[in-house]
């Protein structure tokens, strides 16, 4: 659409926020070499702020450091980092990267030169103390950004450092931030929804995961797969698999758009606790419905046989996994094929070994699951 605006003539007057725009969408549509041409091509009175900003994000993104630190010395030099965005980019670009001392050096630099923190900022930074696991340090931001007469803490702020606290085992304060997290919870947004059904059911609070799916449900006209994804995982979690059925059966029911992933997350739990003909049965009905398994389903069940023993079985489902959908980016986890082979060992089944190192060989993998095995007389 940008292309056919510019080829226009005259016809529109296209900003520098409609350029830093359209870097942003050649880098995702064509790469960031392209993208770098296109903010090259820029003349210079539209070479400011914001198409300057759009290519630090493009760099921030694809973690090149180099590139992305460069860009910001040459804002800094013109002026054009002057509010929290372009530092935000950067402190994310390196917790990304696990260069945690760099993100309060640039805390301290926006502290020297008065920059404005924003919200992002100070989420950033609990974030980043999160990420080293310093509470003294990230209690301190959180009080500096309760301080702060300029922000309006948002849900995130909360959902972060109850991850923070689930993590170091103290469920009470991790409780307390997720009610100061639903007190934040505005607009039609499902995503903190999704957050504190997982966040509830870390700390093993099953009543309140109930209490946030009804009010989820209340909330909107219908539940996306993420939603069903998130309850289906946090019920597992909490050892609920009665409601998980539930759960699962309401999803199957409604949905029309079924997502393999919310299949896998009840097949594998019943394969983890031995029920093989259980992860069968739902592999079943999601069949029935219509739905497509990745991969990875059919693994999930050839990991059940496996541990029972059933070996052809097991080699039909890798088969199936071999010839399913998005099968030319799938390879198979190492410890399964690793176990099939051994089970083949164990038998002494020189057919079945054949077979398996003849869909690996199709695959262009049995170089990687190379193990001694029996050899043929």
């Amino acid at each position: 659409v940008y292309n056919w605006m510019a080829a226009q003539g005259d016809r529109f007057t296209l900003t520098s926020s409609d350029m830093a725009i359209q870097l942003d969408l050649i880098a995702k549509v064509h790469g960031i070499s392209h993208a770098e041409d296109h903010f090259s091509n820029l003349p210079d009175n539209l070479k400011d702020k914001r198409t300057y900003g759009a290519l630090l994000n493009v760099y921030g993104q694809a973690k090149i450091e180099d590139k992305a630190e460069a860009i910001m010395e040459t804002m800094k030099s013109k002026g054009y980092a002057s509010d929290a965005l372009p530092f935000n980019v950067m402190m994310t670009l390196y917790m990304n990267v696990e260069e945690h001392e760099k993100v309060g050096m640039l805390i301290n630099e926006m502290k020297e030169k008065n920059v404005t923190f924003d919200i992002y900022t100070y989420n950033i930074w609990i974030t980043n103390c999160a990420s080293m696991e310093d509470v003294e340090e990230m209690e301190r931001v959180v009080g500096e950004m309760t301080s702060d007469s300029n922000i309006n803490a948002n849900w995130t702020t909360y959902t972060t450092l109850a991850t923070m606290y689930t993590r170091l085992g103290n469920f009470e304060k991790a409780e307390s931030c997720l009610k100061d997290a639903e007190i934040r919870m505005t607009g039609r947004d499902r995503t903190p929804f999704n957050y504190l059904i997982g966040l509830y059911g870390n700390i093993g609070k099953r009543e309140e995961v109930y209490r946030i799916w009804n009010w989820y449900k209340s909330s909107f006209p219908s539940i996306l797969n993420l939603g069903y994804q998130s309850m289906l995982s946090s019920l597992i979690r909490l050892g609920d698999m009665d409601g998980a059925e539930v759960i699962y059966e309401e999803w199957l029911s409604s949905t029309s758009s079924y997502d393999p992933r919310i299949c896998n997350i009840l097949m594998s739990s019943y394969v983890k606790e031995g029920l093989v003909g259980k992860a069968k049965d739902v592999l079943d009905g999601f069949l029935e419905k219509g739905g497509k398994p990745k991969p990875n389903t059919w693994e999930f069940l050839a990991e059940g046989y496996t541990k029972e023993k059933r070996l052809s079985e097991a080699l039909l489902c890798i088969k199936a996994a071999a010839s399913s959908e998005g099968v030319h980016r799938w390879r198979p986890r190492p410890t399964n094929i690793t176990n099939l082979l051994e089970l083949c060992k164990e038998k002494n089944d020189m057919d079945s070994l054949d077979m398996l190192m003849d869909l690996l060989r199709s695959r262009g993998l049995e170089n990687l699951y190379m193990t001694p095995m029996v050899t043929h007389d």
